[in-house]
């Protein structure tokens, strides 16, 4: 690579999903859910082949991302409005930095990857296929099954094997239904992963033909404040990459999960280690008798079930979760209606 690698971690949100261990003081990228690192540590780990590295945050966790991402620099974002105006921000930023322009790696903080070494060849191969294309690049995750949780991203051609490989975006669908994304895996869609590699001047050149383009002017005249008043909270997908010309997909052909939900996590932990009564514990005691496919995490506390299947059972101080699993996704309508109490 002729010019700088950086790696941009996304790690400003909250993880409502995941409450009661992730709340507004304890996010989740600052937990340990699938090892003994914290999600941000092990993030940051497999971003040491970069030049340099930042995390992309808010103003109130600035000083814990020190304590999780000790070798990387902070940027602060104006304000939390989702992954469009905060990597649009960021791209604005790190162009400043280098007197030549980078090729920036940007990825979320939260994301459980079983090879470390793999995942980290392949977002190597993403910023040169960025640099070669002058285009914006995402990685599309080969899916296991039709998940109806994530976006799918459906290349313009399927002869994606090799390790370069790479081809135009048809089009992306954000989460479907269940016989949609049935009909999508078997199209050769990928998994959107919301990782991605391009130049900020490729980002900030589509940004400019998008509804992102008042921030891009706000940039421009120095008021990132004003910039950020003047957009809606949008994620950079349906900003940015769904209107633009130049996407294109790479494979990312490993084990990968977003571990944005309690199924998640528990799909994370048994295929690293599965209990022998068939549920998947995270943290805590459990005693199991006659239940099975349940996700257990409670730290501080010895959780028994009887006769129970398909269970989130969450047990963080002084607050408990008992959910159906298949309702993991609605953990968020909970949280929604405990801000509205000023209870989150």
């Amino acid at each position: 690579m002729d010019r700088p690698v950086v790696a941009c971690v996304l790690a400003g949100g909250t993880g409502s999903r995941l409450y009661p261990a992730s709340r507004s003081d304890r996010p989740k990228q600052f937990l340990a859910l699938d090892g003994e690192e914290s999600l941000l540590a092990r993030t940051m780990d497999r971003t040491a082949f970069a030049d340099e590295r930042y995390v992309l945050t808010r103003a109130s966790l600035a000083d814990d991302i020190h304590e999780h991402a000790p070798e990387a620099g902070v940027l602060i974002e104006p304000d939390g409005k989702d992954t469009g105006p905060a990597l649009v921000y960021a791209a604005w930023r790190l162009r400043e930095r280098f007197d030549e322009e980078p090729v920036l790696v940007c990825l979320p903080s939260d994301h459980h990857v079983a090879d470390d070494g793999a995942f980290a060849a392949r977002l190597e191969r993403a910023a040169a296929i960025a640099v070669k294309t002058d285009g914006l690049v995402t990685l599309g995750v080969e899916p296991t099954r039709p998940a109806t949780g994530y976006g799918y991203i459906v290349p313009a051609r399927s002869d994606l094997g090799g390790d370069g490989a790479y081809a135009p975006v048809d089009r992306f669908t954000e989460k479907p239904d269940r016989e949609t994304a049935a009909r999508l895996v078997d199209a050769g869609a990928y998994w959107n992963a919301g990782v991605f590699a391009w130049t900020p001047s490729a980002l900030l050149r589509e940004a400019r033909e998008s509804p992102l383009a008042p921030l891009v002017s706000a940039l421009e005249d120095g008021d990132p404040d004003g910039g950020f008043d003047a957009v809606e909270s949008v994620s950079v997908d349906y900003a940015i990459l769904e209107r633009a010309t130049d996407a294109v997909v790479t494979p990312l052909s490993i084990a990968w999960d977003d571990l944005g939900t309690w199924d998640a996590v528990g799909r994370a932990v048994a295929a690293a280690d599965a209990d022998d009564a068939g549920n998947d514990p995270v943290v805590g005691g459990v005693l199991s008798i006659d239940a099975t496919n349940n996700v257990v995490a409670a730290p501080d506390s010895h959780v028994s079930l009887l006769a129970v299947d398909d269970l989130i059972v969450a047990a963080f101080d002084d607050r408990i979760l008992v959910a159906p699993r298949d309702a993991a996704q609605r953990v968020r309508d909970v949280v929604a209606r405990l801000r509205e109490r000023d209870a989150f």
